[in-house]
């Protein structure tokens, strides 16, 4: 190995750790992205080039290609712990009174008042100062393995500093945190998803539960989750309080809060949650409360633990954010793929910082369960929500002349009578030459997570469509012959036509699975795209597919495959697919060249590889005709073996599977 390389090597992760401390931990970056991109380039060449020197702290580590089936359970060290709950300062002083009717009297008490993080609990451990394992609360005694999803987290060290000072023998420790995201996050996430018609996530918490959780590190990654973190559980070191226990994670370079206070008495713990939630709304993050811990980690021992819940701490819970107004009316919105849904059209309020005048009613089942009625003064509420929600009806202010609303039997925008599919509580129009619908599908197809149309937004297809230009999807590649008439209509223009033009002459570039996504097949969203365009290999073969077979792919459920089955049933979607195929859009799976000698072949590899990396080897399999799969099964082929391969390795051995080496599986696939 030449050493001028590993010290490049070194040096650059060295540097790409200190930048991204700066940026994630502390808010503070001293270089620009475009540098920092470029650290991050280079690194990523020197570690294909020399994939030997590639460690499992390497800042290119984090995200892993790898899909997981499934999350082993592991048990906690020790147990994580609830908190019991308080509402109001009474209850606050109550705990303040057994806390000290348990310690020795007149024992002096301070108490760490920390901002209570809406997010997910997650416990993190190293193993000789390494990132090593990461596990969710579960049930408190044990929890899941998301190590790899967690990793993506960049404000989480894969290898901690050293402690500055006399006491630096700290290798073997446990963090425990809350998995968030801010408010900014969760409302891309959430239009990305409204975009897809797919149900919208309630609040950052339940978002970022669900992300930890995702089978595909590489979406974990792409939804910038971020972390606080609370407590260090070692034997290495003695920590005496909470608040040391805070300072040391700060010291090994983990993200702290820094909202938090120590205070000598119970009031000031009372003053310190009346301010936060006051001031709640100033923060880019959502808090739901103010959790409260007995400061001396002596003091702790003495009191312990009751139940599920420690003696030593307690939760004071903020209010809902909530507010009353009245509902003016109920309209009715038509979707892309026809689905009604009923609108709250509320007397415009001040929530949680921004004007609401409109809030989504979901389906007509909720309008009848919360018994709404249009002029009916109103509560509601947000925690985070793109589209607030209604939350109940203050009964004791509702009016004489209140108005119950009943469903439409016709569509609001085409006329068409309505159906309900049984067992969905939504109503549906089926006519698929429903201007609305007609619109929602033509910006769902030019959106940039499908064709990425660059210019053919919603104002423009409104247009486009109120003119006659735009009736269907396939209509998109017919505007090059209207080329003199759209260059005429006000505000376009010779120049924004021509780039229009370009651009959708360029969509016909992207890969099946964007085509299979744009065409707006209910439930279909992009994940489910790729899983269908990667099993089937061609529209043609999914338009033949019957339900059985497709959900036979993994992570596909029933209502995907009976939606994908119906879709195609209908011969104008079939003509429809016909039409755009000559417009020369990609319907087949680009094919991998290669002699395809691995066909039919399952794969999975474990370990780490010495002539190149895991994805290389899966792109090499691939190439080849072979599939590689993320789990041990008896469906396997063959298990490629690298260093330190670890359980997948024992799993294999148990069930005899045909183990290979590195070196025998470039064998295979004809490499010497």
């Amino acid at each position: 190995m030449i050493p001028e390389i590993e010290n490049r090597i070194l040096l650059l992760r060295q540097a790409i750790r200190k930048h991204e401390y700066l940026y994630y931990v502390k808010n503070d970056p001293q270089i620009s992205d475009f540098e920092y991109d470029k650290l991050v380039d280079e690194l990523i060449e020197l570690e294909k080039a020399y994939p030997e020197l590639i460690t499992p702290d390497s800042p290119t580590q984090r995200v892993s290609s790898d899909l997981s089936k499934s999350f082993p359970e592991i048990k906690h060290s020790s147990p994580m712990l609830s908190l019991s709950n308080s509402y109001n300062q009474n209850e606050l002083l109550d705990f303040d009174r057994r806390v000290r009717e348990n310690l020795p009297t007149g024992e002096k008490i301070d108490y760490i008042s920390e901002l209570k993080i809406d997010g997910a609990s997650i416990s993190i451990l190293y193993q000789n100062g390494i990132y090593n394992k990461a596990v969710t609360r579960g049930d408190g005694t044990s929890g899941e393995d998301v190590t790899q999803n967690i990793k993506t987290i960049r404000s989480i060290p894969l290898i901690v500093n050293k402690l500055q000072s006399k006491d630096n023998a700290l290798n073997n420790f446990e963090v425990r945190g809350e998995v968030f995201l801010d408010l900014e996050s969760f409302k891309k996430i959430n239009e990305i998803r409204l975009l897809n018609e797919e149900k919208l996530f309630a609040n950052p918490r339940n978002s970022a539960a669900g992300t930890i959780k995702l089978h595909d590190s590489k979406i974990v990654a792409s939804r910038n989750l971020q972390v606080f973190l609370y407590y260090l559980f070692t034997n290495d070191i003695s920590i005496t309080s909470q608040k040391e226990n805070l300072e040391i994670l700060d010291q090994l370079g983990f993200k702290v809060n820094p909202n938090y206070k120590l205070c000598k008495s119970i009031n000031e713990v009372i003053d310190f949650c009346n301010e936060w939630e006051d001031k709640r709304d100033e923060l880019p993050y959502e808090i739901d409360g103010v959790v409260i811990k007995v400061n001396s980690k002596k003091q702790q021992e003495i009191l312990g633990t009751i139940a599920k819940s420690p003696r030593w701490a307690i939760a004071y819970k903020f209010k809902a954010k909530q507010v009353e107004t009245v509902l003016e009316n109920i309209t009715w919105q038509v979707g892309r793929t026809g689905a009604i849904t009923p609108v709250a059209e509320l007397k415009p309020v001040l929530l949680a910082g921004s004007t609401i005048s409109r809030a989504t009613l979901h389906n007509y089942d909720e309008i009848l369960r919360k018994d709404l009625r249009i002029r009916d003064t109103v509560v509601i509420e947000k925690g985070g929500d793109v589209i607030p929600k209604v939350v109940s009806v203050v009964k004791e202010k509702r009016v004489s002349d209140s108005i119950m609303t009943l469903p439409p039997k016709r569509c609001p925008e085409c006329g068409s009578e309505l159906i309900k599919t049984e067992g969905e509580v939504a109503l549906y129009c089926e006519n698929y030459s429903c201007p609305a619908q007609v619109k929602g599908r033509i910006i769902h197809f030019a959106s940039r997570g499908a064709m990425n149309i660059d210019g053919l937004g919603e104002a423009l297809v409104n247009l486009f469509v109120e003119k006659g230009y735009l009736n269907s999807i396939y209509d998109i590649y017919l505007l090059k012959n209207h080329e003199d008439e759209l260059i005429k209509i006000d505000r376009l223009g010779k120049k924004s036509i021509s780039n229009l033009l370009t651009s959708i002459e360029d969509s016909k570039s992207r890969p099946f699975e964007k085509v299979l996504f744009a065409i707006g097949i209910r439930y279909v969203g992009l994940g489910a795209a790729q899983k269908l365009a990667e099993h089937f290999g061609s529209i043609d073969k999914l338009m033949e597919a019957d339900s059985e077979a497709i959900e036979s792919i993994y992570e596909i459920g029933t209502s995907i495959s009976n939606s994908v089955v119906e879709f195609f049933s209908l011969q104008s979607n079939r003509d429809l697919i016909a039409k755009l195929k000559e417009t020369g859009l990609n319907f087949e799976k680009e094919e991998q060249q290669g002699e395809r000698i691995l066909s039919g072949k399952n794969f999975i590899i474990t370990g780490t590889l010495s002539s190149m990396s895991r994805d290389k080897a899966k792109d090499i399999i691939i190439a080849n005709g072979g599939k590689v799969l993320s789990s041990i099964s008896k469906n396997l082929d063959y298990v490629i073996v690298g260093e330190s391969a670890g359980s997948k390795y024992d799993k294999a051995l148990k069930l005899g599977l045909n183990i290979i080496n590195e070196e025998a599986f470039l064998k295979l696939v004809g490499i010497e």
